[in-house]
């Protein structure tokens, strides 16, 4: 069967996440057994205005699903937020023959996409972020891996925190997004999870479910702190000058988005990028591709955007009850 397509522009934006590398090499190695030519655009719209493009093939992307960032680089640009950056990016798809482009990562992608597709170029988008914020998939790339890198820092917090009565205040991050704090505490037996979604109420779920455990026999207490309800360091005093504890502050910030992928990672964006090169090599476009359940599954950009997602109540009901904040 033809294709509808024969050449297309792969690219990464916003923030990196663990797994951007291989879903890169999904929609390059997909391009490559379909017969349609792909060409890497560094540094997202900025080098879409700018021109910073190469050829990738089959032996260009050997290696990269096991690397974290994103080999095409990434950066925000203001130029392309105006209608002139946009125009100058279409002439860009123009002048190298893109017939369409796939974009990874966040919302702020997707708008980027958005706006190309009205600009005439049929477009993909596919969800990598850590944050795993975006509505209408139930996972993003990267999320698994920096779930992992902050359990493993945690962990080993814990252990320094059990040779002293003390209170460790871990930041993680997720933006205006709870589903990073609140997946790690319930995997660190937090002794409570603080996240944006749900308003705080210090003296039941931070100072309480601290003396229960103390009452109970532990002398060291984890407190998780998702960096869209402020700053760990605010949290750590109001703590301390309620207990009398010995409070220490972790931020964990961006060696949460690197390192080696985990197998969930690398393989949900293997999968994404084999099915956005296959949805438009068919001819649809401005797509956003999901996941649901295990089927993978694909909107309309339009209608992604529009979506809004919460945490999952069953988790945090979960994590309330086991950390002693219900």
């Amino acid at each position: 069967m033809e294709n509808a397509v024969h050449r297309i522009g792969v690219f990464t934006s916003g923030g990196d996440a663990p797994g951007m590398n291989a879903a890169v090499r999904g929609v390059v190695r997909t391009c490559v057994d379909r017969g349609i030519e792909c060409v890497g655009i560094r540094r997202g719209y900025h080098g879409l205005i700018n021109g910073d493009i190469f050829p990738m093939n089959f032996d260009s992307v050997n290696g990269l699903l096991r690397r974290g960032g994103t080999v095409l680089y990434s950066a925000r640009s203001e130029d392309f937020k105006a209608k002139l950056g946009q125009e100058k990016a279409m002439g860009t798809c123009k002048l190298l023959g893109l017939e369409a482009l796939v974009g990874i990562g966040g919302d702020g992608t997707f708008r980027g996409l958005l706006a190309m597709s009205k600009q005439g170029i049929p477009v993909m988008g596919i969800p990598g972020t850590i944050d795993n914020d975006i509505a209408c998939t139930s996972y993003t790339i990267g999320f698994d891996t920096a779930c992992q890198t902050a359990i493993d820092s945690i962990d080993k917090l814990s252990d320094t925190m059990q040779s002293h009565e003390r209170c460790s205040v871990v930041e993680v991050m997720g933006r205006n997004a709870g589903h990073l704090a609140m997946y790690v505490g319930v995997a660190c037996g937090a002794t409570c999870v603080l996240v944006p979604e749900h308003k705080v109420n210090f003296a039941k779920d931070v100072v309480e479910p601290i003396r229960r455990a103390r009452i109970g026999g532990r002398t060291h207490f984890m407190v998780i702190v998702a960096e869209g309800v402020g700053s760990a360091y605010d949290v750590a005093t109001k703590i301390k000058e309620a207990t009398s504890l010995d409070t220490r502050v972790t931020v964990l910030g961006h060696v949460q988005r690197g390192g080696a992928p985990t197998a969930r990672d690398r393989v949900t964006a293997t999968n994404m990028g084999y099915e956005a090169v296959t949805l438009l090599a068919e001819g649809k476009k401005n797509r956003v591709i999901g996941l649901q359940g295990e089927e993978y599954v694909n909107y309309d950009i339009e209608e992604a955007l529009s979506m809004k997602k919460g945490l999952n109540e069953q988790t945090y009901e979960v994590m309330r009850a086991l950390s002693g904040m219900g």
